[in-house]
């Protein structure tokens, strides 16, 4: 059974979908919705089990959460809208890029990875332990549960080959921080897989749009109006 989910939107225009990362809500991106709003129809939604969204009864996946998101495009009557996701948002626009590219514009994907294997191990290590911790302890505690389905995404998701990004034919904006936990090779592989994709590396870490929203806006802006 679909869930609704929760949502905030500002702006005219073409529709431009905003998703957050692991563990977040839309209102991450409040350094980007009122800029991007001067030109796009902007709507930041809040995925299954995060922020206000129900959890619902679903698979906690990444490709569940691709499958949500084309309802919430179905039921809003949005044919084509361009997709901005962060870390785990971007992996959930780049898993609804493949599956469904008809109904994308423009895509940016930032400090997205393909599998657990593209995050430092200085990161990876502990999210490994406390997923196998989380674990043992789900079945009696309900924040054990959520803690585990949370840490699972970042251990077992997106599990994207990078030779299926080739079939990626969106224009399309890698962008991440140069210090950020997403290895520096992985996020080239992932702009060099895309056909024609640009790469964009900002100061910073992971969370460039919001420590460094002005360079991290300028550069997506910059991708999103270029004609």
């Amino acid at each position: 059974m679909a869930i609704r989910l929760h949502y905030t939107e500002q702006g005219t225009g073409f529709p431009l979908i905003l998703l957050h990362g692991n563990g977040e809500d839309g209102s991450y991106f409040v350094h980007q919705t009122g800029p991007f709003a001067q030109h796009f129809r902007v709507i930041a939604v809040d995925t299954r089990g995060h922020g206000r969204s129900p959890r619902g009864d679903a698979p906690f996946t990444i490709r569940q959460f691709a499958d949500d998101l084309l309802a919430f495009m179905d039921r809003h009557g949005i044919g084509k809208a361009h997709l901005l996701g962060f870390s785990d948002g971007g992996n959930i626009a780049m898993v609804f890029a493949l599956a469904h590219p008809e109904r994308v514009g423009k895509l940016i994907l930032n400090g997205a990875n393909l599998d657990a294997s593209g995050v430092k191990r200085s990161v990876q290590v502990p999210i490994g332990i406390g997923y196998r911790i989380a674990r043992l302890f789900a079945g009696k505690s309900p924040k054990a549960r959520k803690n585990a389905e949370m840490l699972g995404l970042m251990v077992h998701d997106p599990d994207v080959k990078a030779g299926e990004l080739s079939r990626i034919q969106n224009p399309t904006l890698v962008i991440a921080g140069e210090k950020d936990m997403i290895k520096a090779g992985h996020t080239r592989l992932i702009a060099e897989s895309i056909p024609g994709a640009e790469l964009s590396i900002l100061p910073g870490d992971h969370f460039i749009a919001s420590k460094n929203p002005q360079a991290f806006n300028e550069a997506v802006l910059r991708f999103l109006l270029d004609t």
